[in-house]
């Protein structure tokens, strides 16, 4: 039987307190890892965060193998599991591979066409985006709902390209440790071109759509990775910037090295 398999068995068995136990250890677990509570390497011992959180070993266990499928945990050999580490190109990677399924996702919405009440929905979250930039600067409640409208419109590419499978694959890219569109967004917050930053972002979203309604493949599909590229210069600040340091999860990424 699959580790996924055993997965959907375990936490199927449990009563419906069961199962919501479990995404709730899972939630604080992972917020355990990227606060560095639990930091990179470490061991995870059932029985310290049966303490720690008081709950049963099994939602426990079944929490622990859903964030070892999340890429935050690793298995170990004679069982349990540890805390990842990854290094800067694990990181750049997966980046560059959301950006490509995110530009074949543009890439058939434009080919295929869209329906215009999921179009409709599109330009209105980057109506409201428009009117966050507005402002001249961004104050914490402006930036936590561009984040917001920022994931709303990554997640939207899947309906427009009026694909199923592209829409799950694009759930499962953005699941990935550190690649979903906002994960380094937050690097910006305090930056001085912080706004500038967004304003660009902004801009290939608007192109990508109307490449997208001009039914202009090839050019929505280049839009998306170059808008890739923005996450990736990102976390470059973030891995290099002592500033950044109390950025959720960064402890748990290497620098690259020279042989990388």
């Amino acid at each position: 039987m699959s580790r996924q398999n055993h997965l959907n068995n375990l936490t199927t068995d449990l009563p419906e307190e069961g199962s919501s136990q479990v995404v709730k250890v899972q939630i604080r677990l992972r917020e355990m890892i990227l606060a560095g509570e639990l930091s990179g390497g470490t061991r995870i011992a059932e029985l310290s965060i049966v303490e720690k959180l008081g709950v049963s070993r099994t939602p426990i266990r079944a929490a622990l193998m859903r964030l070892e499928l999340e890429g935050l945990l690793q298995a170990l050999p004679n069982g349990g599991y540890a805390v990842r580490t990854f290094s800067e190109r694990d990181v750049a990677d997966a980046i560059e591979l959301r950006g490509t399924i995110e530009g074949m996702a543009a890439r058939l919405a434009a080919e295929r066409g869209v329906a215009p009440v999921v179009l409709a929905e599109a330009r209105e979250c980057l109506h409201r985006i428009d009117e966050l930039l507005s402002e001249v600067a961004l104050n914490d409640d402006a930036f936590s709902r561009y984040v917001v409208l920022n994931e709303q419109f990554h997640g939207l590419l899947g309906e427009l390209s009026g694909s199923a499978f592209m829409g799950r694959e694009l759930e499962r890219v953005a699941s990935l440790p550190f690649a979903s569109p906002s994960a380094f967004v937050v690097v910006q917050a305090n930056s001085p071109q912080s706004r500038d930053m967004l304003v660009v972002a902004q801009d290939q979203h608007c192109q990508v759509l109307d490449a997208i309604e001009n039914r202009e493949g090839a050019r929505a599909e280049a839009i998306m990775r170059e808008h890739s590229r923005l996450a990736q210069r990102n976390l470059r600040e973030a891995v290099r910037n002592p500033r950044h340091g109390q950025m959720p999860g960064v402890g748990l990424i290497r620098k690259r090295s020279r042989n990388e």
